[in-house]
């Protein structure tokens, strides 16, 4: 076990709103939506916090009223928002049509052009950001907005090595995203990934970097799509992945694993039903590995905790896990009666 690793954690990239119709309601006969604040980094930023870790976020918002809503949300979760830009642009919103019965969930964009996308790399001043910073966490989603996302990665990902600042990157590969540009995702993701100290990403993330197909069923291949990340990207220092199997939209089973170059650790799978909302369980997920590493906690103890927060997080609505450590700690995978 490692030593608790001091100083706060800088959560780098777009803050969305995500607007939703009524379960059952398509978005076409929509009404009314319900508003949540979220994105994959600011999800990871504000459950961090939560958690008892100092955590900052890095974006740019546009200067009206919604980009005051996501600073509000941010302030609320107790996250230090001295590094949010203002800037021209407008709020990058998505729309999420929930679950319902046999009919699936989607999600719908309306991104472009947003106050992220469109920011210069140099107005977001990195490196005043990561001063005394522990770790910098980000995402594949940033440079899949196109070649200014990728300046803003490639950024980010300089002002971390220049300042010695460990790096943690979720794969969150979005293949419309990519598309829309025609990006080339492998070239651009390999060399961000290179850079990572901490690697979250399964072996579908791992097949689309080396590019090859490497199998993901059962916990000896998975291992060994570890090892092959493990021997391409030597800065590479552990690897956190879940296996989901999906038996219906409102009943998943889920396990989770960490890796590290001299060992491994997986959990035994758990069946999460009904489900709430599943969006942000990846993101919830990246915090419990992310406490687990600042903590210097075992592994087994590390991809535990991953699980305890991505099957609470399927119970609660809206992008963000907000809990704190006793509720994770009281938590039973298992389930359990009412607490009194």
């Amino acid at each position: 076990m490692s030593a608790t690793v001091g100083g706060h954690v800088v959560c780098f990239g777009e803050m969305l709103l995500r607007l939703s119709p009524p379960a059952g309601t398509p978005l076409a006969r929509a009404n009314a939506l319900d508003l949540h604040v979220g994105g994959a980094e600011a999800n990871v930023a504000m459950a961090l916090a939560g958690m008892g870790h100092s955590a900052r976020m890095v974006t740019a918002l546009p200067p009206n009223g919604l980009g005051q809503r996501a600073i509000a949300a941010l302030a609320e979760a107790g996250v230090d928002t001295r590094a949010v830009v203002r800037s021209a642009g407008r709020m990058g919103t998505y729309f999420f049509e929930y679950p319902s019965g046999p009919i699936p969930g989607r999600v719908t964009y309306d991104r472009e052009h947003s106050s992220f996308a469109v920011v210069r790399p140099e107005d977001l001043r990195f490196d005043d950001a990561l001063d005394g910073a522990a770790l910098l966490h980000m995402s594949g989603i940033t440079p899949a907005l196109g070649p200014n996302g990728v300046a803003l990665a490639k950024a980010a990902v300089d002002a971390a090595r220049r300042r010695e600042v460990p790096i943690c990157f979720d794969g969150n590969y979005r293949a419309n995203l990519w598309s829309a540009w025609d990006g080339d995702a492998r070239a651009i993701l390999n060399d961000l990934v290179s850079q990572a100290t901490i690697l979250l990403g399964n072996h579908r993330d791992i097949s689309l970097l080396l590019g090859e197909e490497l199998e993901g069923s059962g916990p000896e291949r998975r291992r060994i799509a570890a090892q092959r990340a493990f021997d391409a990207y030597p800065n590479l220092e552990l690897i956190a992945s879940t296996a989901r199997h999906v038996e219906t939209g409102q009943v998943h089973r889920l396990a989770a694993r960490v890796d590290r170059r001299e060992g491994c650790s997986q959990t035994d799978e758990v069946r999460i039903a009904p489900i709430v909302d599943r969006v942000g369980t990846g993101d919830a997920f990246a915090t419990g590995i992310l406490c687990g590493w600042l903590e210097g906690v075992e592994l087994a103890r590390m991809a535990q905790l991953g699980l305890k927060l991505a099957a609470m997080k399927h119970g609660r609505p809206g992008d963000v896990l907000a809990v704190t450590p006793e509720e994770v700690e009281a938590f039973d995978l298992s389930g359990g009666d009412v607490i009194r």
